[in-house]
């Protein structure tokens, strides 16, 4: 066994990968975390079969990922001590077995799950702290301190231009200005801490988006896209959260933001079916359901005022990769049709943009300010 593993190790120095037995290359990994959370992604060279153990004395548990590589660039061990995991270990365990073990601290819960475009195996760990906890946000409170932290996220970017519209308006462009122009009103209106996942023109894979929300503990993630459809004729704007559907134009809508064929993206979703389960078990469903309905409600009352066909789409279901797991209400935005040739024109306009991006800030500001309830009469009056 030996031998084998050093004539695999061998071919990856001198002939690269192709040649060594054709397996995946695990080719490096990284982390974020709070007080609460670490999510571990393991980057990878295409998809992936693995098993999963753990022990004890001392706790910890390891995942063999099979027929893969491990690259010589790799960093053996990465120290964390977060309160959840002590060290992160990665080893060429046997000739096609790449073994990645996490020494733990204190552990509630995990889950694992493989995201796509590019591959990870993606790992969410708990810690004790949150026994008991439904939610890790606050519950609606009388005013809008309730909502400090924000993280807007501007989708695609860099080598990843998302959708693109006959004029060549690139999707990519449009939500990183309504991005920025978002935070600025939250900042300035609202008084909110805003954190955007991307504040230049660079691709920032779709797990790290969810994850950086996570780390820095925020209470609200907006994802914002432009929509796209073969239809040239479609146009519109919709609001989506996270979860199971069955409506074959939301899944198409996710297949495209996710870089995945429709037929995938099907299968994707039944596989993911466990972290569906968890929205209900949380209320994070509940609550990005309400964020959900003021940001589309506030988006198409404000344009409606000063553009005449724009035209509600409604609030919808879907599993987007970039929502996954997140651990705080969570909506993704679409905010119109590149690929309609009327939305491209007045998508290209900073006026309509910035008319986007106040709507948003205005729904966020509702959901944060639920209004009060009236007080019921005295009896003796």
């Amino acid at each position: 066994m030996k031998k084998t593993l050093f004539v695999s190790l061998l071919l990856v120095f001198l002939f690269g990968y192709s040649e060594a037995a054709k397996d995946v290359v695990v080719k490096g990994f990284q982390y974020w975390s709070n007080e609460t959370y670490t999510r571990v992604a393991v980057d990878l060279s295409d998809d992936i079969e693995f098993t999963q153990h753990s022990l004890s004395n001392p706790d910890r548990i390891y995942f063999d990922l099979q027929k893969c590589i491990l690259s010589p660039k790799v960093a053996p061990s990465l120290q964390i001590e977060d309160g959840i995991m002590k060290k992160i270990r990665i080893s060429q365990f046997n000739a096609e077995t790449v073994r990645v073990v996490l020494d733990l601290q204190e552990l509630e819960s995990f889950k694992v799950f493989i995201m796509e475009n590019p591959y990870r195996l993606i790992i969410d760990a708990f810690g004790k702290k949150r026994s008991g906890e439904a939610i890790p946000y606050k519950k609606p409170g009388k005013d809008a301190a309730r909502i400090k932290r924000v993280v807007i996220d501007p989708g695609h970017g860099g080598e990843d231009p998302g959708a693109v519209g006959f004029r060549g308006l690139m999707e990519k462009d449009v939500v990183l200005s309504v991005g920025k122009k978002l935070a600025a009103i939250l900042k300035e209106k609202y008084g909110m801490e805003v954190i955007l996942t991307r504040n230049k023109d660079v691709f920032i894979p779709l797990h790290e988006r969810t994850a950086i929300a996570n780390s820095r503990n925020a209470d609200l993630f907006i994802s914002i896209h432009a929509n796209a459809s073969r239809r040239k004729a479609a146009r519109g704007i919709e609001t989506y959260i996270l979860n199971w559907t069955t409506d074959e134009e939301s899944m198409r809508v996710a297949a495209r933001e996710n870089n995945l064929s429709l037929a995938k993206m099907k299968k994707v979703q039944s596989e993911l079916q466990m972290i569906l389960d968890d929205l209900e078990r949380d209320n994070k469903k509940g609550e990005s359901m309400k964020l959900a309905y003021n940001v589309q409600s506030l988006m198409i009352s404000s344009l409606t005022q000063d553009y005449n066909q724009v035209i509600d789409l409604g609030v919808k279901q879907a599993l987007f990769y970039v929502l996954v797991r997140a651990e705080m209400p969570s909506v993704l935005v679409e905010i119109s049709f590149i690929s309609n040739s009327e939305d491209e024109k007045l998508l290209s306009q900073k006026k309509y943009r910035d008319k986007i991006a106040e709507a948003i800030a205005n729904g966020v500001g509702a959901y944060a300010t639920p209004p009060k309830l009236a007080k019921k009469p005295s009896d003796n009056i």
